[in-house]
């Protein structure tokens, strides 16, 4: 494995950086501390910072002479889980967690910076970006309509996660689609309240959406060609207070994820096609609001093909899938990507036992993949700007 020795040796500096970033989680558009904590670092280091972009966005611009221009991307925020980890740098806020390992994606992204501003030998302008609100809140899309590109023009943009699940020491990435899209929905069913043990004398939406659920798995399993990737779930329920009163209204909320983005228009007109029909059928009415979507990751071949090769140098090819299969989570780099070339690829957390994967109240970071995810920032920055002779 060729990791950047410079970058070996301050291996316990990444890790004080991450754990701090750790304990001190803010969620969507609350990271002011976290963006702090950037912010001043790329300042100490020599590069030209910007401030305040989607709110608490971090942008750090390092520049020797003309070129190509690079972007490198990396989350910030957390989410809002209440951990359960016992360790010193669990988290000092109840309730909000580094449950998805934007910690450690910042950290890397960090030391990248600092060794790039001290040895980078390179022809062009690399754009730390430096992102909140990933989780759910669409911050990558603020920052682009905010200007993000035109203000911070790059030729093509990258990012990375960590994956529990795979090896620590290896990458994983393929051409196309990556990550799935994501469009999360809220129903409201009304119905007709009523004693519970007269329920002819109203309309039940609690029986309305136990058949609203059941009725949207078909919509996959019946409409959908089976050869195709797609995932509608159900994720929320409410409604009620009492064991002998039929509720007036019951609410739901969910997810649609899938690939393709005329199938994704499908999905999301045919799940209200059914929820409405079977609340017709029943007597209810719904409402169904959308509040939220992601289209789906999809990386570009040639920088693609260039992530790969940059992974192979670092860690070997028989540690590089460049062909992994894509996964259903979603991510909100796919606007990026829409906007710019690029590429996003998975760096192994780890597997086996203890390796707990993202969005759960024990997962933490692999410390120990720090330095590797810094090489690989410094090495693709360098091949895709070309290594200066001076």
């Amino acid at each position: 494995m060729q990791v950047i020795a410079e970058i070996q040796a301050g291996q316990d500096e990444l890790t004080a950086w991450r754990r701090h970033l750790h304990s001190h989680p803010e969620l969507a558009y609350e990271e002011v501390q976290t963006a702090e904590f950037v912010a001043q670092k790329l300042d100490a280091w020599g590069l030209r910072v910007h401030r305040g972009l989607a709110t608490t966005g971090v942008i750090g611009t390092l520049e020797r002479g003309a070129g190509r221009r690079v972007g490198l991307r990396a989350d910030m925020d957390a989410l809002p889980i209440h951990e359960a980890n016992t360790f010193e740098h669990r988290s000092r806020h109840d309730g909000k967690m580094h449950a998805c390992g934007h910690d450690g994606h910042t950290a890397m992204l960090l030391g990248a910076a600092r060794y790039l501003a001290e040895h980078g030998r390179f022809e062009g302008t690399i754009q730390f970006i430096f992102q909140p609100a990933e989780e759910a809140a669409g911050g990558a899309k603020v920052m682009i309509d905010e200007g993000l590109f035109e203000t911070f023009p790059v030729d093509a943009v990258f990012g990375m996660h960590n994956w529990p699940g795979l090896d620590a020491g290896r990458f994983a990435m393929r051409t196309g689609p990556m990550m799935a899209s994501m469009d999360c929905f809220d129903m409201e069913i009304q119905g007709h309240g009523a004693h519970g043990a007269l329920p002819h004398n109203g309309v039940d939406p609690v029986a309305a959406a136990a058949q609203v659920i059941s009725a949207l798995q078909t919509v996959v399993s019946r409409n959908v060609n089976p050869l195709e990737a797609a995932v509608i779930s159900v994720t929320k329920i409410h409604g009620g207070d009492a064991h002998n009163v039929i509720p007036d209204i019951v609410q739901l909320g969910g997810a649609i994820r899938c690939f393709d983005d005329e199938l994704r228009a499908f999905l999301c007109r045919r799940v209200v096609e059914v929820a409405n029909g079977v609340c017709e059928a029943l007597g209810a009415t719904i409402v169904v609001n959308f509040n939220s979507g992601y289209p789906a990751v999809k990386n570009w071949p040639e920088q693609t093909e260039l992530a790969a090769s940059v992974a192979t140098a670092i860690v070997g090819e028989q540690n590089v899938d460049a062909a992994s299969l894509p996964v259903m989570v979603s991510e909100d780099f796919a606007f990026m990507l829409k906007e710019k070339p690029g590429c996003y690829v998975f760096i192994g957390n780890g597997a086996g036992e203890g390796a707990c994967m993202i969005h759960n109240p024990d997962y933490d970071f692999n410390d120990a993949i720090l330095p590797l995810g810094s090489t690989y920032w410094v090495r693709l920055a360098e091949s895709f700007l070309g290594v200066s002779s001076r």
